[in-house]
C-alpha cells in the first residue's frame, strides 16, 4: 500500500485531532485542525485509507510543510 505524508499548510498549533492511529478514513475527511492567526484550518485526507501514524499531538506547535499524519492508501 502506498503511503502519503500529510503536511501542515500553515504554521500554527494543533487545535484538535479528529482521528486515531488505525482508523479508516475517506477522501476529504478531516484528520486534524490547525489553529493559525485565530483561524481554524482543517487538514483533510487526500485519499481513502488507514491512518498509520500521527506525528503531532493536540497543543503542539507545527510549521508549514511539517509532516503531521502518515496515511496508507486503500
Amino acid at each position: 500500500m502506498p503511503e502519503h505524508n500529510i503536511v501542515a499548510d500553515v504554521s500554527g498549533r494543533i487545535w484538535k485531532l479528529e482521528v486515531a492511529e488505525g482508523q479508516q478514513v475517506e477522501e476529504g475527511d478531516t484528520l486534524l485542525i490547525v489553529e493559525s492567526m485565530k483561524m481554524e484550518i482543517p487538514v483533510e485526507a487526500p485519499a481513502a485509507g488507514t491512518v498509520l501514524r500521527i506525528l503531532a499531538a493536540e497543543g503542539d506547535m507545527v510549521t508549514d510543510e511539517q509532516v503531521l499524519v502518515v496515511l496508507a492508501s486503500a
